[in-house]
């Protein structure tokens, strides 16, 4: 009976010393989400974890899912609510705040949440590209300006993506809303005029109607990112010294997208998303977002690719909207724009 006592106790101890399993922690994002599968590893490696992700669809389709299910939330973080959203999810009240020790090393102007319940973690531009073959080849001037657009030597060249069904569709509409205000719809009905082509999403814009990507494509400027030149350069089957896309970048004519992380409410793992907040806004992550996702980081320490450096743009002066205007006349924007251009 000692024997069998002592066993018993054995057994215990040995079980208590065991090292705990991995902790699961899942992560919603939106369907555009990617990161290399060695950075995951070194953080779960560190932390003892198992990383899950969730894509959610578009970021508007994700943030419903998380805004429903926010009493029993379905991931301890959410990843991919850019500006023209924060006003709906921080109004929403998914997040815990948290402030991040990280964020010593974000810029201010990145940081639109003031109570740290949105965390900033990328950046992107959305601007037109164009040719540069077409433009040379027609000796022709490329556009600095919106009003410049609707000039007859530009009919049926510009293809843009439909606001109601594309994201950066939507930043272009509210990179137009800033510039011309109430009269923004005025300026879509010349557009209309001189031919703009709109297309429901950024693939088919961009592989089916620009001209540089398909070599077929009518239309030789397209509303995409600032980072799309890098992409050509990256993606060529023969290596490139020139981008055969460069982005326009003039004051005012891209609209900033900044996309936001938060710790969702009622999570069981405060402690451990923390850490994956922390492990979002470190370099070895920050500097593995441009070629997973052709976005930039907002840590102003992390490197940038050479690629970037060299094909990138970013620009000086982005259009601005507060994200509490833009989420209060959103909807009622894009609704006014689909009747605009029927």
């Amino acid at each position: 009976m000692k024997h069998t006592f002592h066993f018993l106790l054995f057994t215990l101890i040995l079980f208590s010393c065991a090292p705990a399993g991995p902790q699961t922690i899942t992560i919603l994002t939106h369907d555009s989400f990617a990161i290399s599968e060695d950075v995951i590893t070194a953080f779960e490696t560190q932390n003892n974890a198992d990383v899950v992700f969730i894509q959610g669809g578009d970021a508007g389709a994700m943030l419903n899912q998380a805004i429903l299910t926010k009493d029993a939330p379905i991931a301890d973080i959410i990843f991919g609510v850019d500006n023209t959203f924060l006003s709906r999810a921080l109004d929403a009240g998914i997040f815990e705040a948290y402030q991040s020790p990280m964020l010593k090393d974000i810029p201010a102007e990145y940081i639109l949440d003031e109570t740290h319940h949105a965390i900033p973690v990328d950046y992107g531009d959305v601007c037109i590209n164009y040719d540069k073959k077409y433009f040379a080849e027609n000796n022709l001037s490329v556009p600095q300006t919106f009003e410049d657009l609707i000039k007859p030597e530009y009919k049926g060249l510009l293809v843009v993506e439909n606001p109601a069904t594309s994201s950066p569709g939507l930043a272009f509409l509210l990179a137009t809303r800033a510039h011309f205000g109430d009269e923004y719809l005025a300026y879509w009905k010349k557009l209309k005029e001189n031919d703009v082509a709109v297309v429901d999403g950024w693939e088919t814009a961009y592989y089916t109607n620009f001209s540089a990507s398909s070599g077929r494509g009518p239309q030789a400027m397209v509303v995409s990112y600032a980072s799309s030149p890098a992409a050509e350069v990256f993606f060529a089957s023969d290596p490139l010294t020139e981008s055969p896309t460069a982005s326009i970048v003039t004051p005012g004519m891209c609209f900033r997208q900044i996309e936001f992380a938060g710790i969702l409410k009622n999570t069981p793992n405060q402690k451990l998303a923390e850490k994956f907040i922390d492990f979002m806004l470190s370099p070895q992550f920050q500097e593995d977002m441009p070629l997973s996702m052709f976005i930039f980081p907002v840590n102003q320490n992390a490197k940038l690719p050479d690629v970037f450096v060299n094909f990138a743009e970013v620009a000086a002066k982005p259009a601005l909207l507060s994200y509490k205007e833009t989420a209060s006349n959103r909807d009622a924007w894009i609704e006014a724009w689909v009747d605009a251009m029927k």
